[in-house]
């Protein structure tokens, strides 16, 4: 989706599209006076002038997506909105709206899955989708599927996509970002040395600003220069399983077929503070962000239907270091408490001398709770069977 937030925001404030819009941090003050002061307006008609500016933001909280028309000013996702105001001081800042955002998350894929069903989630704002048997499908090399599945969203939500075709996901994820926004591109392998070999390493999904910086320092910058380089080589350079995967990687190829179903491994949340909070100083703050954080990742896991046994927390401090603690508990729970209790637990073999910018609370080793349930059942079943030690399973 392109600039999934952001459209999603410009749908309820139409007002502000082609400005510079910035979306981050949560509901503030001006935020709260703007509805009330125009409460007898749509949303749509609020003035311009009247939404808060970037200029007058003070805190420590970060960008989550930014219209195209702020990006043209440098300003990006997980940028502070300190930094971004000295970039782009005229720009309008929205809260997060995390609920409206799932919303058209639901919409856009079931769209999607009415006209292709082979459909792996990859989170709020993007899919992969497996049209191979879909009738239609390869005509104009899959280009007149992707224009209807365009269209069809806009018509239904109001919100754009980019759409890369290609034939692995490598190479589509990479095609998908070509022409934003409304872009549809199309590689084919015989593609591969000229739309993707000029491109820098960074672009392939899985090389991150470490390994990017390694690459760099090695004299390899583009996709071409790195498939140059020999298997045996980038292993002896990046270890035998990365290595590896950076030669296929190079070369165009992806076996990993599309998932339909993919099982969460943790579920988190986590809050970056408008100021630095001390332990001691601001004891009742943090201890109410930290029960709020443990609510949140517990109604996350009652919405997806999970449970889970792994328990933890990560603090960022002033210095911009994180550290994380975990306990795992002999049983599975969703439980607000249980999670707000046992991450209490953890927080005790955490250094909290120093002042926090971020906390954050995860549950981890989930199970699905129907699961969860039935093995607990048939425990106790077992556990009060007179027989059960009598004649064990085989």
């Amino acid at each position: 989706m392109d600039a999934f937030y952001a459209s999603v925001e410009l749908l309820r404030y139409p007002q502000l599209k082609g400005l510079p819009v910035v979306i981050g941090g949560r509901r503030r003050r001006p935020d709260d006076e703007l509805l009330v002061r125009h409460a007898e307006l749509p949303l749509s008609e609020i003035p311009v002038a009247d939404f808060p500016s970037l200029k007058d933001y003070t805190g420590r909280g970060v960008i989550t997506t930014a219209t195209y028309a702020a990006r043209q000013f440098g300003v990006g996702s997980a940028m502070g909105l300190m930094k971004a105001a000295k970039l782009c001081p005229q720009a309008i800042l929205l809260p997060v709206d995390f609920d409206q955002y799932r919303h058209y998350s639901r919409r856009f894929k079931a769209i999607i899955t009415e006209i292709a069903p082979l459909m792996e989630d990859r989170g709020v704002d993007e899919v992969y989708i497996d049209f191979t048997e879909v009738p239609g499908g390869q005509r104009e090399g899959g280009r007149s599927l992707a224009r209807l599945i365009q269209k069809t969203i806009l018509d239904d939500t109001g919100l754009t996509c980019s759409i890369g075709v290609a034939p692995n996901k490598l190479i589509a994820k990479m095609a998908s970002e070509f022409n934003k926004p409304k872009g549809i591109s199309i590689v084919h392998e015989a593609d591969l040395q000229t739309l993707i070999w000029p491109l820098p390493c960074r672009k392939i999904n899985g090389i991150g600003p470490k390994a990017e910086e390694k690459l760099k320092a090695l004299g390899i910058h583009t996709v071409g220069e790195l498939a140059a380089w020999e298997r045996v080589a980038l292993q002896e350079k990046f270890g035998k399983v990365y290595g590896a995967w950076l030669h296929e990687a190079a070369r165009g190829r992806d076996d990993r077929p599309v998932v339909l179903e993919s099982e969460p491994v943790s579920v988190s949340r986590e809050t970056t503070f408008e100021r630095d909070l001390h332990a001691v100083h601001d004891k009742a703050e943090l201890g109410a962000i930290f029960t709020r954080l443990s609510e949140q990742v517990a109604a996350d896991l009652q919405r997806k239907g999970y449970v889970g046994k792994t328990i933890g927390v990560k603090l960022r401090y002033d210095n911009f270091k994180s550290v994380t603690r975990d306990q795992t508990l002999p049983h599975y729970t969703a439980d607000a408490k249980v999670i707000r209790q046992t991450a209490g637990q953890c927080l005790k073999r955490v250094p909290l001398s120093q002042r926090l910018r971020l906390l954050g609370v995860r549950v981890g080793s989930l199970m699905r709770a129907d699961d969860a349930l039935k093995q607990s059942t048939d425990q106790e079943t077992q556990d009060h069977d007179p027989n059960a030690l009598l004649f064990p399973d085989d």
